[in-house]
């Protein structure tokens, strides 16, 4: 049985680590805000960018004289999965979600006798995927040092994977990232980027018809490569949403068990404080008793 002191020391170290859990909730609170908004602002852009695409795209009538980024190689031997996950834990299951999604689908291409790249952004996602699949890692960026999510921060991610591409390095480009929905829900996604694929109908304008200046397939060599861009940067800010929420909602449920076992250990102590008092009454009574 541990002694008295020692269970003090026990009670004074889970209420020191009470006080950092807290205080990392609330510094993780403070940030949410900001990363929330940012993450939401994003949305709409890259939303209508997509849809601008997919216009322009039906408008295009031979895909083999389109950008190879639209008609894509004709092939899907080769997959280039981008994993972006964060910089640091202490964030629940955030980052390994999205590294488990991205296993996953490693794991059904190869079993299909696909070829499979993988593409780190983020330090906990590279550290995760070694693990298992360090010779498939080609790429790994970090971005410890960035303080606030710039778009040139992402237009350096995009720019390398069309580099890759237009290299024949792969066939099929697909982007995994945790998309915000609220503090205590995050959603594991996985987009594909390249050849893209755009949901919904083409055109939304009650079958009117565009004319394009200049023409469609100049306009697509242009916005292609920067549509990459924009959704790397939208998973990016999606995850500094996703990842606080999950650091917030992990430090309020870490704060509360320190909280429980202060209680439990106090109770301890006490009990166990209680009975050696009792045992020394009772051999001091005994003794002079005796005498």
């Amino acid at each position: 049985m541990a002694s008295l002191k020692d269970m003090r020391v026990r009670i004074a170290a889970t209420k020191a680590t009470q006080k950092i859990t807290k205080a990392m909730q609330m510094v993780a609170a403070s940030k949410l805000r900001r990363a929330q908004a940012a993450a939401e602002a994003a949305r709409p852009y890259a939303e209508r960018m997509e849809k601008v695409l997919g216009s322009i795209a039906a408008a295009v009538g031979d895909l083999g004289a389109a950008p190879r980024l639209l008609s894509g190689t004709g092939a899907d031997r080769v997959h280039l999965l981008v994993v972006c996950t964060a910089e640091r834990g202490l964030c629940g299951p955030f980052n390994s979600a999205i590294v488990r999604l991205a296993r996953e689908r490693a794991n059904a291409l190869i079993a299909e006798g696909k070829e499979v790249k993988l593409f780190c952004v983020g330090r906990k996602g590279y550290e995760q995927l070694r693990r298992l699949y360090e010779r498939l890692i080609i790429e790994h960026v970090e971005l410890r040092g960035v303080r606030t999510l710039a778009f040139e921060n992402a237009e350096t991610i995009g720019e390398r994977i069309v580099r890759l591409y237009e290299e024949g390095a792969f066939d099929v480009c697909t982007l995994f990232f945790s998309r915000f929905k609220s503090v205590i829900a995050q959603i594991p996604t996985a987009q594909q980027l390249i050849p893209p694929v755009f949901e919904g109908k083409p055109n939304d304008a009650n079958g009117a018809v565009y004319a394009y200046e200049p023409d469609e397939d100049e306009i697509l060599a242009e916005l292609l490569p920067r549509n990459i861009s924009v959704q790397v940067f939208r998973a990016l800010l999606e995850n500094s949403a996703s990842f606080y929420g999950s650091q917030m909602t992990a430090m309020d449920n870490a704060t509360r068990n320190a909280g429980e076992m202060i209680r439990k250990q106090t109770l301890k102590y006490n009990r166990t404080r209680q009975a050696m008092i009792t045992k020394e009454l009772i051999e001091i009574i005994s003794g002079a008793e005796a005498l």
